[in-house]
C-alpha cells in the first residue's frame, strides 16, 4: 500500500529483502526462540552476502547509497521472520555502523564498517548499565587516559550481541569533573583481553540474540578507536537516536504483520455457527482495527523517514522519531493482541506463531528508550515549538471564538 513512496531502487531492495526472508530456514527461527542458537551468525552472513545491511550508507563503505525510506522497507521485511532477527540485523548495521559512518575516521570505516556490512564480523552497542538505562549520562563505566591508550573499566547490560559480537560501541566517562554532556566518549572496543560476557539473560521473547551483561576489566583501548571527539559522545548519541527509534519502528511493523496475516487467514477458514467467523463483527472489527493500525504505522514511519532524508530541523526530527517509535510500537502490540483474540485459545498455543510474536513484541515499547521517555521528549519538544513559534506566520488563534470568550473573571490561570 505504501510502495508508491519508494523509488525504483527502494522497491528493488524491498523485493530482495523479501526473498531473503524466504531463505531463512524454519528450524533457524525455532532454534532462535529456544536459545539453541545463541547468536544468528549464519543469518547475518547471508544478509551481508546479499548486500542488504546498511543500504543507506555510501557504496564506498559497502552500502548502496539508498535513502531512509528504502531502509525502512528492508527493516520491515526482515522483521517478518522474527523480531530478534531484525534486532541483530539493525544493532550492527543500523546503529553501530551509523555512528562510525557519521562520526568515525576512514580507517575505522574500512576496518569496522565494510566487513560488518559484508557479514564477516559482528557488532553490538553498549549503552545500558546495571544502575541505569534511560539515564544515559549517569554512566559509571570509566575510561582513563594512559597516554597511548585508554584503560576501560565498567559493565553494560541487556546488550544484544554480548554473545557473538566481535566488537562493541561503548560509551564511557572520560572526564568525571565535566558537566554530563561533556563527560563521555564513544569508543570502538574489540573483543579481547578484559572483555567478558558475564551473564546471558533468560528472556520472555526475542531470544537467540546473545543478550547479556558485559564486563570490561582493564581493557586497553587505542586512542584511534575513539568515535568522534574526546568527551564528544553526546553528538554521537544524538545522531544514533534516529536509527535506534526509526529503525525500531520499521522492524516492529514487520514483526506484527504476520500476526495479522495469520489471523486474517484463520478467521476466513474457521467456522462457527455454520459460517466463517470473519462474518461476525466481533471478529471482523478487530481485524479491521489491526489493518488500520498497520497502515497508520507505515504512514508515520515513511513520513518521518522522508523528513530525515530532507534534513528537517533536528529538534523537530527528535520529536518525530520519538512519537513514531511510541505510536508504532504500541499500535503493533495492539495488532498482535487483536490477532490472538481473533484466534481464541489456539492462538495462545505454539500451534501458531502468534504467541511468539506477542512475546517478542513486548520488547518494542521498552528498548531503544522506553515509551515513557518518548512521551517526555514529545511533550518537551511540543511545548518548545509552541512557545517559539513565529506568531506572524502561525495559524489563526481560535481561543476567542466562543460566545463567552470575554466573560470577566472566568479565565483563571493562577
Amino acid at each position: 500500500m505504501h510502495d508508491y513512496l519508494l523509488n525504483d531502487e527502494g522497491r528493488k531492495i524491498k523485493a530482495e529483502a523479501r526473498e531473503f526472508t524466504r531463505w531463512v530456514p524454519k528450524q533457524m527461527i525455532l532454534d532462535m526462540d529456544k536459545d539453541i542458537i545463541r547468536f544468528p551468525k549464519e543469518f547475518l552472513q547471508e544478509a551481508g552476502r546479499r548486500n542488504l545491511m546498511g543500504c543507506r550508507y555510501p557504496k564506498k563503505w559497502g552500502g548502496r547509497g539508498l535513502d531512509w525510506a528504502a531502509t525502512c522497507a528492508v527493516m520491515e521485511e526482515v522483521g517478518t521472520v522474527g523480531y530478534i532477527f531484525a534486532c541483530t540485523f539493525g544493532v550492527g548495521a543500523e546503529l553501530v555502523c551509523d555512528a562510525i559512518v557519521l562520526h568515525g575516521t576512514d580507517a575505522q570505516k574500512e576496518k569496522y564498517v565494510r566487513p560488518l556490512l559484508e557479514g564477516k564480523i559482528f557488532a553490538a552497542e553498549c549503552l545500558t548499565e546495571p544502575r541505569g538505562g534511560s539515564d544515559f549520562f549517569g554512566t559509571s563505566t570509566i575510561a582513563e587516559d594512559k597516554g597511548d591508550y585508554f584503560l576501560l573499566n565498567g559493565q553494560k547490560r541487556f546488550i544484544v550481541g554480548a554473545e557473538g559480537a566481535d566488537y562493541f560501541l561503548v560509551y564511557a566517562k572520560t572526564d568525571p569533573e565535566a558537566e554530563p554532556h561533556k563527560a563521555l566518549t564513544c569508543f570502538i572496543v574489540d573483543r579481547g583481553p578484559g572483555v567478558k560476557t558475564e551473564y546471558l539473560y533468560g528472556l520472555m521473547g526475542c531470544r537467540g540474540g546473545g543478550t547479556g551483561r558485559l564486563v570490561f576489566k582493564d581493557v586497553e583501548v587505542p586512542k584511534e578507536n575513539i568515535v568522534g571527539k574526546l568527551n564528544g559522545a553526546y553528538a554521537v548519541f544524538n545522531t544514533m537516536m534516529i536509527p535506534e527509534r526509526l529503525g525500531t519502528s520499521a522492524m516492529t511493523i514487520g514483526a506484527a504483520r504476520p500476526a495479522l496475516d495469520i489471523a486474517t487467514k484463520y478467521s476466513s477458514r474457521r467456522k462457527a455457527f455454520g459460517v466463517p467467523i470473519n462474518m461476525f463483527q466481533g471478529v471482523g472489527f478487530q481485524v479491521a482495527e489491526a489493518a488500520m493500525l498497520l497502515d497508520a504505522s507505515r504512514s508515520i514511519v515513511y513520513t518521518t523517514a522522508m523528513a530525515v532524508d530532507k534534513g528537517q530541523d533536528a529538534r523537530q526530527i527528535r520529536r518525530s522519531v520519538s512519537q513514531t517509535k511510541k505510536f508504532v510500537t504500541e499500535s503493533c502490540q495492539k495488532i498482535a493482541h487483536n490477532a490472538m483474540q481473533v484466534m481464541g485459545g489456539i492462538g495462545y498455543t505454539n500451534v501458531f506463531p502468534v504467541e511468539r510474536i506477542v512475546r517478542d513484541l513486548r520488547l518494542a515499547s521498552i528498548w531503544t528508550g522506553t515509551n515513557e521517555v518518548m512521551a517526555h521528549i514529545i511533550a518537551t519538544e511540543w511545548y518548545r515549538e509552541y512557545t517559539q513559534a513565529d506568531k506572524a506566520s502561525a495559524a489563526r488563534d481560535m481561543e476567542d471564538v466562543a460566545d463567552e470568550s470575554e466573560a470577566p473573571f472566568e479565565k483563571i490561570y493562577e
